[in-house]
């Protein structure tokens, strides 16, 4: 995508500010949720891999177009400090290793050659206004597309590659900064003097955005890797409450606290939302809830190119109350801003127009219910489930009601079993969904007591919608 000229970037900005005022926000009836445009609000997307304005090659608009079509309402990207090599992790055609000169970072290019990645090297004590047009540019096209943008800060540098290609390394700024190891570069040792470079662009960020009603900040992706510290995360989360006390708008603060599941014991004030990765199964959840903050699972994507993996694990996540939930979608690259890209089988995750439609049943099924009112409430279902199901309900109780149901691995049609279910007396409609095709079956039943439903014959996964008429 070409840059902006200032006027249209200007008017591009005040048509995404227009939308309202409140940003994204918790839902004061039930801060598991969000509140956003006076909406209950559930975060649920397919996304690409967070190289959206740090890659000058992609195509942005296409992109929050394609979301938008499946009804996906989120994308997260980072701030720039960080990007990839080419090849990394086995990605094929990664955004977020841009080929040289088409990173886009925050801070400006000197007049200097050297920059590890290809041209000019840094220099940190300027900003690079292409970059905050950029930014601001995909911002209003996310609010005029329906899109909360996640916008993370810092990532930790999990081999040298990644070291050697950040503008924060000393080898790549004419500043002689960021003369440490990669395991020091986020922690309140001041001898790198990078720390204040965090500082400025943390604040530099908040000041920028603040207009947005449809963004939250993340301190820092995956930081229980490469050395992050937690007195540094807890700086970055007051620095970024700091700078947004005397602006009209107050954003949520995320926190990724790990891969899979940990209980948070002392959470900080700043943190409204905690962030987890590959979390299956959701235990996270119910490790959290007492906390009365918005648990997320804002990162899946690196066990294979099987579409169940990552429907299952969305689906269960939030029926156990979770908040939000993003998995990785390698279809989305350079010249494929639509994902459609074909990938190689070494690829570590998947994502394709089939599976950002079974996202979309997934949110019209999860947007039909009255989810705020709900809890996660596996008891209502009894008796023995056939061998290898799982079963998981949210349920408003003696209203409303709803299943996911799951075999470990695709074995066939499950049979004629059935499942037994308690409901309060009543007439009851009774939904079956295919999680895959979005095709639904609709009978009655009679509540009061334990009644057992007969459970359609199903390959992998099911859901059900009980309603009390």
């Amino acid at each position: 995508m070409l840059p902006l000229s200032p006027g249209l970037a200007a008017a591009v900005l005040l048509a995404g500010a227009a939308f309202g005022d409140a940003p994204i926000s918790l839902h004061p009836e039930n801060p598991h949720y969000f509140l956003w445009r006076s909406q209950p609000t559930v975060l649920l997307t397919s996304g690409e891999h967070y190289g959206a304005v740090i890659n000058r090659d992609f195509d942005f608009t296409r992109y929050l177009q394609t979301l938008a079509a499946d009804r996906l309402n989120y994308t997260r990207i980072f701030s720039g400090a960080y990007v990839e090599p080419e090849g990394a992790f086995h990605i094929a055609r990664n955004t977020l290793a841009p080929h040289g000169p088409r990173f886009l970072a925050p801070w400006a290019r000197s007049d200097q050659p050297g920059y590890t990645g290809g041209g000019n090297r840094f220099d940190l004590n300027r900003w690079d206004p292409e970059y905050f047009d950029r930014l601001k540019a995909f911002l209003s096209e996310a609010s005029r597309q329906g899109v909360v943008v996640e916008l993370t800060l810092f990532c930790p540098m999990y081999e040298d590659m990644q070291w050697h290609l950040s503008p924060m390394n000393a080898t790549n700024n004419v500043n002689g900064l960021g003369a440490v190891a990669r395991t020091n570069v986020y922690t309140l040792d001041r001898h790198g003097g990078l720390l204040a470079v965090q500082e400025a662009l943390t604040r530099k960020l908040v000041t920028e955005l603040n207009e947005f009603d449809n963004l939250f900040f993340e301190i820092c992706n995956e930081p229980y890797f490469g050395g992050v510290t937690l007195p540094w995360q807890q700086q970055i989360a007051k620095q970024i409450s700091d700078a947004e006390r005397p602006l009209p708008k107050h954003h949520l603060i995320a926190q990724n606290i790990a891969n899979n599941s940990a209980t948070v014991s002392e959470p900080f004030a700043e943190v409204s939302i905690f962030n987890f990765h590959y979390a299956t199964p959701p235990d996270a959840v119910a490790m959290n809830r007492g906390l009365r903050r918005v648990i997320g699972d804002d990162e899946t994507g690196f066990r294979g190119t099987n579409d169940l993996v990552y429907r299952s694990e969305a689906w269960d996540f939030l029926l156990a109350g979770g908040g939000l939930y993003n998995n990785l979608d390698y279809s989305f690259t350079v010249g494929h801003e639509e994902g459609t890209f074909v990938y190689p089988d070494t690829q570590p995750g998947g994502g394709n127009p089939t599976f950002r439609r079974q996202m979309r049943i997934l949110g019209d099924f999860f947007r039909s219910l009255d989810f705020i009112r709900m809890v996660p409430d596996n008891s209502v279902i009894r008796g023995s489930l056939p061998p290898g199901v799982t079963a998981r309900a949210l349920v408003l109780p003696g209203r409303d009601m709803a299943v996911y149901l799951r075999m470990p691995e695709k074995a066939g049609a499950s049979g004629a079993a059935a499942l037994q279910i308690e409901l309060a007396a009543g007439d009851w409609d009774v939904i079956w969904l295919n999680p895959v095709t979005g095709a639904s079956t609709r009978s009655r039943i009679a509540g009061g007591g334990v009644k057992s439903l007969p459970v359609p014959p199903f390959d992998a996964d099911l859901a059900l919608r009980l309603k009390r008429i």
